[in-house]
This record gives C-alpha cells, structure tokens and sequence, in this order.
C-alpha cells in the first residue's frame, strides 16, 4: 500500500448506553498507530443520526477521552450533519428498487422470527412486499433487497478469509426514513465518501461488515480493508462488564490512572510484542505494531496488569512531573500546597515509590498536612513490646530531634544518629513506634524522611503528644 491510500476511521456513537470504553478506546489507537506508521489520516465519526437517543454529554466524554490519552484526529464529522448525502444515496437506491419500504411492525417481525426459530430456520425477514412500490410512511422502514446468491467473502487483516451466507442476511433494514439512516447504511456511505482505506474495529461488528458490502456493491463503492480486533474479556473469560472491574475510561483518570499507562495496557490488549518487553512508549509502539501480532482469540483484562503498568509508570515520573500530576488529587490541601510548593515537591518525591494510583495521593499526604489522630496501640509494634521501651525510645528521639537547629533541619544531619540507636535497641522495637507517631498510620515512609518535610516544631509536636499517651 501507498502512504497516499491510507485514511483510516473510528466511530463512536454518543448514546445512553455510556461513555468512552475500553472497547473503542482501543480501536481508537490501533487505527490512530497504523495511520501514523503508513504517513495516514486518522477520522474521527460521531455517530449520532439517532438523534432521540444521541447525547452531547457522552460525545464530550468520548473527545475528552481520546485527548487525554493523546489520540489525535485529522478529520471530524458527525453524521447527523450528514443527512442529506444519505438522503441522495437512499433515494438512489430506491429508483433502483434495490431497497423498499417494509410495513411490518415490531410486533410482526417479532412472532416472525419466533416462529422461524422454532422451526430452527434463520430469524431473518424476507419481506413479502419486497416487490411493491410503496410510499413513504411514518410506520414502513426501508430495507435492502437481498437476492444475492452467492456467499459474501472478504479478507480480514487479522483473521484471514471469512465466508458469510446471504441467507442469514435476509432483506436487512437500512433506514427508519429517507432522514434517518442506520448503522450499517450510514458507513458504508461515509467510508467511501471520505476515502476510508482501512477499517479497524471489534470483533463484534464482523456480522455487519456483509450488510456494508452488499450496500457498498449496490452503491459501485470500493470495499476498503477490513481488520477486526478480539472481544475483550473479563478473568472468566465472559464479555467485559463493570463487574469484572471494567470502568469507563476517563472514570480510570478519576482512579488516578496515568494516560501512559492506559495506553500501554490497551495496546497488550490483543496484540504481543515480538519478545517479552511489556512496558512501551508511543514511539517505541509506532515502531514495533504490527496487525499480524494481533490475536485472534479473546484479549483478558486484568486489573492487576493494569495496576502494575501504572505503578511502573509512575515510578517513571520525576518529582515535578509527579507532584503536578497529583494536584488534581489533592482534595482539601491544594491550598496548602500552593502555599509551600517546596514541601509538596519532598511529599510527592517520597510518595512515588508507594502509589500504585495518583487518587492514593490522598490518603497517603494527609499526615503531612493535619495531626494524625491514633490509639496508644498503634505505637506497638508487637503485642510483646514493653510499654516502658516505648516511652524509651519516644523519649530518646525527642530529645535528639529537640537539639538540631531549625535552619540546619535535613535528614543528613540527624539520620545517622537516628539509625545509630535503632541498630543498638534493634530497628522494629524502634522506628515503628517514631513512624507510627510521626504518620499515625500502620504503613507510612521512612520516618526520617517524614520528620525532614514535617520539620522540627511538628516533629516533636508529634512526638509529645505520642509521649503524652503513657503518663
């Protein structure tokens, strides 16, 4: 192929049913990489010709989204500016009685295909009225005559060839109105009225592709290539739903999901690099992607792979990066940390190695802001421990802490005493009651690093309070 052919489109309908997936995120970037690597178009479609279901709200979700993880367009369109070129095609059609006003209800079609299938026969209409010249009315559809004899066949850039029967077709609907086009029409229209090469998409969409081909056949369009990607499931290995975990994919930025890791774990989603390399950049993706390393069998989404990227990924950070990040996450200290951008720069610092998402920030910075409030037995660090060493140990680093100039307050200057003593007196029966003073929490950095940002006046602010517990 010529760099010149290829313009590659995605699609995404804004309706009730949601926002952005995963699903379509992710055919989203396999189109967006394969554009970029053959000097291609990326399209962006907003399906939205069902205009009493279609709603501006998910359409933003669905823009956002794709900015956010850094899926940029070349073109724009919706097809609801759109209706008069379907209209012009659907009239065409009509004048070459390739396509009919069908009369028959919902009701109809329904105990239509109940007993078809009762009969084990195809759920499909063959409409009696097929050869009728009958006029617009608000309760007829339009429907595509299906006389094809011969199966329809197409190379798929994944899965090879695929045979389809037209008997399963029957006369398939293609219009509510001269106005309102469905699914499979609309496309076939637009990817060739905007020059679409290549279609990459889900698996789910392989049993529309026939309908688009008769419809692209009967309107002389060129069929572009067709790839289509594996469903994406969930551990039990069932269509992927919210109770696998599966979220919307800007609810997985409120998680404090970096963009990058995102991207890097829908790329997994189907596709296998030639080694073991897990971990990718854009460049390194636009380099390495190509649709024969893409799977045919089901793609399993697995949270915990997806927290491990993101950990990584923000290990990757450095500290400004990082504590520019977590602001959006800062909740009720962002006043705080506007106020002192250098403390907040130390907090993220020390944060980095123990987030798996930027949304932890929260909970993990608010001992830096506020006095933590806790039991005496939190300062336990096993049930044995004496109460007597504890106050020992307490007392013994209020009294190192105490004699350390503000101005001079680095960890440098008094770690080395601190870890001095808890070699002597053994580093668990020591430090976990300093930590656990210092953080109010079980689980918390190292408490020299804690004591540097907290500084001296909190530091033994924290201490004498601890202290306090046991007279």
């Amino acid at each position: 192929m010529t760099a010149s052919t290829v313009k590659i489109r995605t699609r995404f309908a804004p309706s009730p049913t949601g926002p952005l997936h995963l699903g379509n995120a992710r055919s989203a970037l396999f189109s967006f990489i394969f554009s970029r690597q053959n000097s291609g178009q990326f399209i962006l479609r907003i399906e939205d010709t069902d205009l009493e279901r279609s709603d501006p709200v998910f359409e933003k979700d669905i823009l956002e989204g794709l900015k956010w993880l850094g899926i940029n367009w070349d073109e724009f369109y919706r097809q609801s500016e759109r209706l008069d070129i379907y209209e012009k095609y659907l009239k065409f059609l009509l004048a070459k009685k390739v396509i009919f006003w069908c009369p028959h209800s919902e009701k109809e079609l329904a105990l239509e295909r109940q007993a078809k299938m009762a009969k084990k026969e195809p759920p499909v209409h063959i409409c009696p009225h097929r050869d009728e010249t009958l006029v617009q009315d608000p309760k007829n559809i339009l429907r595509f005559r299906n006389d094809a004899g011969e199966n329809i066949v197409f190379d798929d850039l994944i899965r090879g060839r695929i045979n389809f029967s037209p008997k399963i077709l029957g006369d398939f609907s293609v219009a509510k109105n001269l106005r309102s086009p469905l699914y499979n029409f609309a496309v076939a229209v637009d990817d060739s009225e905007t020059k679409i090469s290549h279609v990459i998409r889900g698996e789910d969409h392989i049993s529309n592709t026939p309908k688009q081909i008769l419809i692209q056949e009967a309107l002389g369009f060129q069929r572009p290539f067709y790839a289509h990607l594996p469903m994406i499931l969930g551990q039990d290995r069932s269509k992927l739903s919210k109770r696998h975990g599966a979220a919307s994919l800007l609810e997985y930025r409120k998680l404090g999901y970096l963009a990058e890791a995102v991207l890097n774990f829908l790329i997994l989603l189907g596709w296998h690099p030639k080694d073991e390399k897990e971990i990718f950049t854009m460049e390194e993706i636009l380099k390495e992607f190509i649709l024969d390393r893409v799977q045919k069998g089901g793609a399993v989404f697995n949270i915990d792979k997806l927290n491990w990227l993101n950990r990584e990924y923000i290990k990757k950070l450095d500290a400004p990066d990082l504590s520019s990040r977590l602001e959006e996450y800062a909740g009720k200290w962002t006043r705080q940390i506007k106020n002192d951008p250098e403390k907040w720069l130390k907090i993220a610092a020390l944060m980095r190695e123990r987030l798996t998402t930027l949304a932890q920030a929260g909970e993990n910075m608010a001992y830096f802001y506020e006095e933590p409030y806790f039991s005496k037995e939190l300062l336990f660090w096993k049930e044995e421990q004496n109460a007597e060493n504890i106050l020992r140990h307490l007392t013994y680093f209020y009294s190192l802490f105490e004699k350390f100039d503000e101005k001079e307050w680095i960890k440098e200057k008094f770690s080395k005493e601190v870890m001095a003593y808890a070699d002597k007196e053994g580093r668990g029966w020591t430090l976990w009651p300093l930590r656990a003073a210092l953080s109010g929490r079980k689980t918390s950095p190292d408490p020299i690093d804690i004591a540097e940002i907290l500084g001296k006046k909190e530091t033994l602010s924290r201490l004498k309070k601890a202290i306090s517990l046991f007279s």
